[in-house]
């Protein structure tokens, strides 16, 4: 058995004060909103408790779907690979990038400079830069990593994969499906319609048209800051499981815009023909307890030429939230 956990949007604070220069450009709103409310929502208390709780659950490895930062500031990079090395070795923890992550473009730099080990695949190129879509193989497990950070105008979180990402992770999972793998795609944005346009996957359904050729096992993903379980459409009648989390340091808020930190749990065996995932989400509880909220059993079966996946769950709860 192989446990995946799978947290997302730990917006590391508190803010470093920002220098006047640091602050000519999209990072003024971003700044402004951080100290008029998200300070007080994105709590490292509630963060603590998560961590904590994961590794209690002695998981195999760990997937966080980007967001670390807040405005892309030099110190934030720095601090949050300190958070990073404290979760486990890049051999154990596996990270996309995130809209915050990608704030400004000046912000590019530092975001391989101090994250590359951890968002490189297993052939991570002699220049050092960690190139999307990545691979990472463990035993029968394929966990492959999308980047859809971009820089984006103020008022705006949309993220972008592009044709050329598209098209090689196209290719990626294909391989990977020929050769019996369970693939786990790691990706912030989710690939789903979004309401909010100023929240979505700008290139979503370019994607989903991939993932209906391809398939994929699980896609997991961040941003919305909510609990959440959909299907795609896969090749001959399959379906694709798509799981959000919620903030991992959130503190719920009364306005119910902000779900309490939350993580998932992916434990999975089986085999080509036969895999079994049974995913666990685990919340923040007032009393600073951390406890499971839902399991989800998900089997795939394969038929001669028709694969198909049974699911048995509980009904989620609904949440909405306005990052911006």
């Amino acid at each position: 058995m192989f446990v995946l956990a799978h947290l997302s949007d730990p917006h590391l604070g508190p803010l470093p004060l920002p220098r006047l220069t640091e602050l000519a450009s999209k990072r003024v709103l971003g700044y402004a909103n951080w100290r008029r409310s998200r300070h007080a929502v994105h709590r490292r208390e509630a963060l603590d408790a998560i961590i904590a709780d994961i590794r209690r659950s002695n998981s195999d490895h760990i997937a966080v779907t980007g967001d670390l930062v807040n405005i892309a500031l030099p110190y934030e990079f720095e601090r949050a690979r300190g958070w990073l090395e404290s979760l486990g070795t890049p051999e154990c923890v596996s990270l996309v990038p995130g809209n915050h992550d990608a704030y400004v473009a000046a912000a590019a730099g530092d975001l391989d400079r101090h994250w590359a080990p951890y968002m490189a695949g297993d052939q991570w190129p002699a220049d050092g830069v960690a190139l999307f879509p990545s691979l990472r193989r463990r035993g029968d497990i394929a966990l492959v990593g999308l980047s859809t950070a971009v820089p984006t105008s103020p008022l705006m979180a949309t993220g972008r994969l592009g044709e050329a990402q598209i098209g090689r992770v196209g290719d990626m999972l294909a391989k990977l499906g020929a050769a019996g793998l369970f693939r786990v795609v790691m990706i912030h944005h989710s690939p789903l319609p979004e309401a909010w346009r100023h929240k979505r996957l700008i290139d979503a359904a370019p994607m989903r048209a991939m993932l209906a050729q391809t398939g994929a096992e699980l896609v997991i993903h961040g941003h919305d800051h909510v609990r959440s379980l959909a299907w795609l459409p896969g090749p001959d009648g399959a379906r694709v499981a798509v799981f959000g989390v919620p903030s991992a340091s959130a503190l719920a808020t009364p306005d119910a815009k902000h779900q309490a930190a939350g993580y998932n749990l992916y434990r999975i065996h089986g085999g080509p023909g036969h895999w079994h995932c049974e995913a666990i989400s685990r919340g923040l509880q007032p009393d600073g307890s951390v406890t499971e909220l839902k399991r989800v059993d998900l089997k795939w079966s394969q038929q001669p030429s028709r694969p198909s996946i049974a699911s048995a769950e509980r009904p989620l709860p609904e949440g909405i939230n306005d990052e911006a």
